[in-house]
């Protein structure tokens, strides 16, 4: 269901673009230092056919932000981009994000914007700095922030993730695409990254609260390894979807970014896949908890058995 959603609005349903917020060719100031509804700083440059965060050179950073806050409560923003360079290997990185948060225009040290951030970042990550690391990289993840969390690089976000999925990605010769779902508390990121016109489900995640009134963005940034970060487009639908009558009296700009029904981060480290929700009842943890309440239900039996044993002696002997 997901699939065909996303699939119809990628077909052209233009009636739900909301322009303001998305960034296509022909992109107007190209070459200059301002483009309408976009801010960008950095190292980022302004071409004909793309937005280059970075360019394939050492410690450089870059980013581009919509200067027109979102009020919409459900939307999904499609992001045509490319991450490509001369390292081979792991030789490259270090990676792409893209943002709906409070701030914009501060740069720092999580892929060239602010760390302790409000909202939501989507994470590519090109280069596993964690050595001792089970995950292919290049590795998609999802972080929400109410600015208390701090971003580790040396562990590539894992004590702060909520979910992720690896992703070829990288110096491919066809186009490459990421889709963030937004709606009714539920995240869910997809990606088109093999060339085959569909898209493929990396991230699904229930009881985000984001508020509305942030910006969207994307950054970069290169360290001692470096690659072409570049942007082609990105284009927020806003998704028509009824809310219950209690939502009208929310006021959605002053919720607290969060995350529900979560284990706790230290639960995560020997996770590979990163993920801190429980997943769903599979037939073998059905059966684990069948037998466990089987169990549960003989001991009581048996402990009430000896009770009642003990007492019908006692009595015996009082009488």
């Amino acid at each position: 269901g997901l699939r065909l959603a996303l699939a119809e609005l990628t077909d052209g349903n233009s009636e739900h673009l909301k322009r303001e917020h998305s960034l296509m060719k022909p992109y107007q100031g190209a070459g200059s230092a301002a483009m309408p509804l976009w801010d960008f700083q950095g190292s980022t440059m302004v071409t004909s056919q793309y937005v280059r965060l970075t360019p394939d050179e050492r410690s450089r950073e870059g980013s581009i932000w919509n200067h027109v806050p979102c009020f919409l409560k459900d939307w999904e923003l499609h992001v045509h981009f490319k991450i490509h360079g001369a390292g081979k290997k792991n030789l490259h990185g270090d990676g792409l994000a893209l943002w709906y948060t409070q701030d914009r225009l501060v740069p720092g040290p999580v892929f060239g914007s602010k760390d302790k951030f409000h909202g939501l970042a989507i994470f590519l990550d090109t280069y596993p700095n964690d050595e001792a690391t089970e995950r292919v990289f290049p590795y998609i993840s999802a972080m929400v922030n109410n600015g208390s969390l701090t971003y580790d690089h040396s562990k590539d976000g894992r004590w702060t993730e909520l979910a992720g999925c690896s992703a070829d990605l990288r110096n491919q010769n066809h186009d490459t695409f990421l889709a963030i779902r937004y709606s009714r508390g539920r995240l869910t990121v997809m990606t088109d990254v093999e060339d085959k016109n569909e898209w493929k489900n990396c991230i699904d995640i229930a009881g985000v609260q984001l508020p509305t009134g942030y910006f969207f963005g994307a950054s970069a940034g290169t360290g001692d390894l470096s690659d072409n970060h570049d942007i082609i487009s990105m284009k927020l639908f806003q998704l028509m979807v009824e809310h219950p009558a209690e939502d009208e009296t929310v006021d959605w700009t002053k919720i607290e970014p969060s995350v529900s029904l979560l284990k706790s981060p230290k639960d995560n480290v020997d996770d590979p896949t990163g993920n801190f929700r429980s997943g769903p009842l599979t037939g073998w943890k059905v059966f684990l908890l069948l037998l466990c309440a089987l169990l549960g239900i003989i001991v009581c039996a048996v402990v009430g058995a000896v009770v009642f044993q003990k007492r019908q002696e006692r009595n015996k002997r009082f009488y």
